[in-house]
């Protein structure tokens, strides 16, 4: 019988996971408990449609991704650090504004997040390598040098947010997620002893995504034209698509082949990046992430 895939994000002091027909968070209260926010998958038939079409299941994914795991993180970030016998103030909070406004703005505002980020990772290094086009030429110089200084921009990022205390206590939950993941699909009793000794690294994480979206970036780029800069603009822009469902596609079959020997070590360098991605969580914080998942199973059985 096939394991059921699980996956998750990090939240403010806690963890979502989902499954196919629902999603659970789990955050430790200011009070040392533990409160919960758990919903059903939306069961959208165009969605499930689309998500079985190769590429454009990838672009799906990660919209619903971004919709749905707002939800979670404005849960979180609502009472994370707020004393419990305050929560009343949440909901005057929410009713002093236009409820439909603020989940229409909660949507817009997850996809403009995503799409700007993407948008930024993709044209800043067009421009930069184009400064060099006249010491670096030829299409795959000026690729291979637009392709560095993504992975310049986005490692160097990445490093300067885990050094702020909130973004690192984030990572620890992001490794505390994946721990608990690999301890399920060793059939391991989700105890904190035996989540701990588990690895914080997983191929299906998206932290691999985004480095897989350099490196077939590099690929898909070297079969369009670089030359004038105008279309070399255009050409990134209209792909993004494209480079994200391949880059989708290039992570569930690392996933697949991750006990395949030789080929397992095609998802090492999304692996390499988790180490930025995910810091070793304390046990308190694995404790919220396995009440989290078995909370999911417990949703899931209903």
């Amino acid at each position: 019988m096939t394991k059921p895939i699980y996956g998750g994000q990090a939240v403010p002091e806690g963890v979502m996971f989902q499954s196919k027909t629902h999603m659970s968070t789990a955050i430790r209260r200011t009070n040392g408990e533990i409160d919960y926010f758990d919903m059903p998958r939306p069961d959208k038939p165009l969605l499930a449609k689309l998500k079985k079409i190769p590429l454009l299941r990838g672009n799906v994914a990660i919209l619903e991704a971004s919709v749905f795991g707002m939800k979670h993180m404005d849960f979180a970030t609502d009472r994370y650090d707020r004393n419990p016998a305050e929560d009343y103030k949440i909901a005057e909070e929410k009713n002093s504004q236009n409820t439909a406004k603020v989940v229409f703005s909660t949507v817009i505002i997850g996809i403009l997040t995503f799409l700007i980020g993407k948008f930024v990772l993709t044209l800043v290094p067009v421009f930069v390598a184009e400064v060099f086009s006249g010491v670096i030429t030829g299409k795959f110089g000026q690729v291979a040098l637009e392709t560095l200084i993504k992975l310049i921009i986005l490692l160097g990022y990445i490093y300067l947010l885990s050094l702020t205390p909130m973004v690192k206590r984030l990572f620890q939950y992001h490794g505390a997620e994946h721990k608990v993941i690999n301890c399920f699909e060793e059939d391991k009793p989700l105890t904190v002893e035996n989540v701990q000794a588990q690895s914080r690294l997983h191929y299906r994480c998206g932290s691999s995504f985004v480095l897989f979206t350099v490196l077939v970036g590099f690929i898909v780029y070297m079969f369009v034209p670089v030359d004038p800069l105008y279309v070399r603009v255009i050409n990134r822009i209209l792909l993004i698509p494209v480079v994200l469902g391949l880059s989708f596609e290039v992570l569930q079959l690392t996933n697949k082949l991750r006990e395949v020997p030789v080929l397992k070590y095609l998802g090492l360098p999304g692996l390499w990046l988790q180490y930025l991605t995910t810091k070793q969580p304390e046990n308190d914080q694995v404790e919220v992430a396995i009440h989290s998942f078995n909370h999911l199973l417990g949703s899931d059985k209903k």
